[in-house]
Protein backbone atom coordinates (compact mmCIF):
# COMPACT_ATOMS: atom_id res chain seq x y z
CA UNK A 1 0.00 0.00 0.00
CA UNK A 2 1.11 3.53 -0.62
CA UNK A 3 1.39 6.00 2.22
CA UNK A 4 -1.91 7.71 1.33
CA UNK A 5 -3.64 4.30 1.31
CA UNK A 6 -2.04 3.52 4.68
CA UNK A 7 -3.36 6.79 6.11
CA UNK A 8 -6.86 6.06 4.82
CA UNK A 9 -6.73 2.44 6.04
CA UNK A 10 -5.58 3.36 9.55
CA UNK A 11 -7.94 6.33 9.67
CA UNK A 12 -10.85 3.96 9.04
CA UNK A 13 -9.44 1.46 11.57
CA UNK A 14 -9.51 4.21 14.22
CA UNK A 15 -12.65 6.18 13.34
CA UNK A 16 -15.04 3.30 12.60
CA UNK A 17 -14.66 1.41 15.90
CA UNK A 18 -14.67 4.68 17.84
CA UNK A 19 -17.95 5.78 16.26
CA UNK A 20 -19.45 2.30 16.52
CA UNK A 21 -18.57 2.04 20.19
CA UNK A 22 -19.86 5.52 21.02
CA UNK A 23 -23.06 4.84 19.07
CA UNK A 24 -23.64 1.64 21.01
CA UNK A 25 -22.88 3.48 24.26
CA UNK A 26 -25.60 5.95 23.30
CA UNK A 27 -28.06 3.10 22.65
CA UNK A 28 -27.00 1.34 25.84
CA UNK A 29 -27.78 4.45 27.90
CA UNK A 30 -24.24 5.29 28.99
CA UNK A 31 -23.97 8.79 30.52
CA UNK A 32 -22.68 11.31 27.97
CA UNK A 33 -19.58 12.15 30.03
CA UNK A 34 -18.26 8.59 29.40
CA UNK A 35 -18.69 8.48 25.60
CA UNK A 36 -15.09 9.39 24.85
CA UNK A 37 -13.67 6.76 27.22
CA UNK A 38 -16.04 4.16 25.74
CA UNK A 39 -14.81 5.08 22.26
CA UNK A 40 -11.19 4.79 23.35
CA UNK A 41 -11.90 1.37 24.86
CA UNK A 42 -13.53 0.00 21.70
CA UNK A 43 -10.91 1.51 19.41
CA UNK A 44 -8.04 0.12 21.48
CA UNK A 45 -9.52 -3.37 21.38
CA UNK A 46 -10.08 -3.19 17.63
CA UNK A 47 -6.56 -1.91 16.94
CA UNK A 48 -5.06 -4.72 19.01
CA UNK A 49 -7.19 -7.20 17.06
CA UNK A 50 -6.08 -5.78 13.68
CA UNK A 51 -2.40 -5.62 14.67
CA UNK A 52 -2.49 -9.19 16.03
CA UNK A 53 -4.10 -10.39 12.79
CA UNK A 54 -1.45 -8.58 10.75
CA UNK A 55 1.24 -10.24 12.88
CA UNK A 56 -0.18 -13.62 11.87
CA UNK A 57 -2.25 -14.51 14.93
CA UNK A 58 -5.33 -16.64 14.29
CA UNK A 59 -8.67 -14.85 14.70
CA UNK A 60 -9.42 -16.50 18.06
CA UNK A 61 -6.06 -15.49 19.54
CA UNK A 62 -6.38 -11.95 18.20
CA UNK A 63 -9.89 -11.74 19.65
CA UNK A 64 -8.67 -13.03 23.03
CA UNK A 65 -5.86 -10.44 23.18
CA UNK A 66 -8.19 -7.65 22.12
CA UNK A 67 -10.93 -8.59 24.58
CA UNK A 68 -8.40 -8.85 27.40
CA UNK A 69 -7.20 -5.34 26.52
CA UNK A 70 -10.79 -4.05 26.45
CA UNK A 71 -11.49 -5.50 29.91
CA UNK A 72 -8.21 -4.21 31.31
CA UNK A 73 -8.87 -0.70 29.99
CA UNK A 74 -12.50 -0.87 31.15
CA UNK A 75 -11.37 -1.70 34.66
CA UNK A 76 -8.82 1.12 34.68
CA UNK A 77 -11.44 3.64 33.54
CA UNK A 78 -14.12 2.30 35.92
CA UNK A 79 -11.90 2.43 38.99
CA UNK A 80 -10.56 5.88 38.21
CA UNK A 81 -13.84 7.58 37.28
CA UNK A 82 -15.80 5.58 39.89
CA UNK A 83 -18.45 3.90 37.78
CA UNK A 84 -19.34 0.29 36.92
CA UNK A 85 -16.98 -1.66 34.62
CA UNK A 86 -19.93 -2.59 32.40
CA UNK A 87 -20.23 1.03 31.24
CA UNK A 88 -17.01 0.63 29.28
CA UNK A 89 -16.90 -3.15 28.84
CA UNK A 90 -20.18 -3.73 27.04
CA UNK A 91 -19.71 -0.80 24.68
CA UNK A 92 -16.02 -1.53 24.13
CA UNK A 93 -16.46 -5.20 23.28
CA UNK A 94 -18.93 -4.50 20.44
CA UNK A 95 -16.29 -4.17 17.67
CA UNK A 96 -15.03 -7.68 18.53
CA UNK A 97 -18.39 -9.48 18.52
CA UNK A 98 -18.40 -12.13 15.76
CA UNK A 99 -21.55 -10.91 14.04
CA UNK A 100 -20.51 -11.77 10.51
CA UNK A 101 -19.76 -15.39 11.44
CA UNK A 102 -23.22 -15.74 12.96
CA UNK A 103 -24.78 -14.10 9.89
CA UNK A 104 -22.99 -16.45 7.50
CA UNK A 105 -23.85 -19.49 9.61
CA UNK A 106 -27.53 -18.57 9.43
CA UNK A 107 -27.29 -17.75 5.73
CA UNK A 108 -25.64 -21.06 4.86
CA UNK A 109 -28.15 -22.91 7.01
CA UNK A 110 -31.04 -21.32 5.12
CA UNK A 111 -29.31 -22.06 1.80
CA UNK A 112 -29.00 -25.71 2.90
CA UNK A 113 -25.18 -25.67 2.88
CA UNK A 114 -24.74 -27.47 6.16
CA UNK A 115 -20.94 -27.84 5.99
CA UNK A 116 -20.37 -24.13 5.48
CA UNK A 117 -23.00 -23.33 8.15
CA UNK A 118 -21.21 -25.53 10.67
CA UNK A 119 -17.84 -24.00 9.81
CA UNK A 120 -19.13 -20.43 10.23
CA UNK A 121 -21.02 -21.36 13.37
CA UNK A 122 -17.96 -23.01 14.89
CA UNK A 123 -15.91 -19.90 14.06
CA UNK A 124 -18.50 -17.73 15.84
CA UNK A 125 -18.44 -19.99 18.91
CA UNK A 126 -14.62 -20.02 18.97
CA UNK A 127 -14.52 -16.20 18.84
CA UNK A 128 -17.21 -15.90 21.51
CA UNK A 129 -15.25 -18.24 23.79
CA UNK A 130 -12.11 -16.14 23.19
CA UNK A 131 -14.05 -13.04 24.27
CA UNK A 132 -15.37 -14.79 27.39
CA UNK A 133 -11.91 -16.05 28.36
CA UNK A 134 -10.44 -12.56 27.95
CA UNK A 135 -13.16 -11.13 30.18
CA UNK A 136 -12.90 -13.83 32.86
CA UNK A 137 -9.11 -13.78 33.12
CA UNK A 138 -8.80 -9.99 33.44
CA UNK A 139 -11.83 -9.73 35.77
CA UNK A 140 -10.03 -12.04 38.20
CA UNK A 141 -7.09 -9.65 38.65
CA UNK A 142 -7.05 -7.73 41.95
CA UNK A 143 -8.82 -4.37 41.88
CA UNK A 144 -5.81 -2.52 43.31
CA UNK A 145 -3.92 -3.13 40.04
CA UNK A 146 -6.24 -0.71 38.25
CA UNK A 147 -5.76 2.44 40.32
CA UNK A 148 -3.82 5.02 38.31
CA UNK A 149 -3.72 7.53 41.15
CA UNK A 150 -1.69 6.57 44.20
CA UNK A 151 -3.27 7.30 47.54
CA UNK A 152 -1.11 9.33 49.90
CA UNK A 153 0.28 7.29 52.71
CA UNK A 154 -0.82 8.39 56.16
CA UNK A 155 1.92 8.65 58.76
Amino acid sequence: MSSSQDIIYWGIQVIAPFLGTVTFALLFGVPRKYYFLCGITGTTGWLIYVLAQQAGAPAAEATFLASAAVVFLSRIFAVNVKCPVTVFLISGIIPLVPGSSVYWAAYYLVMNETGKAMESGFTAVRLAVAIVLGIVIIQELPNRWFHLKRKKEHK
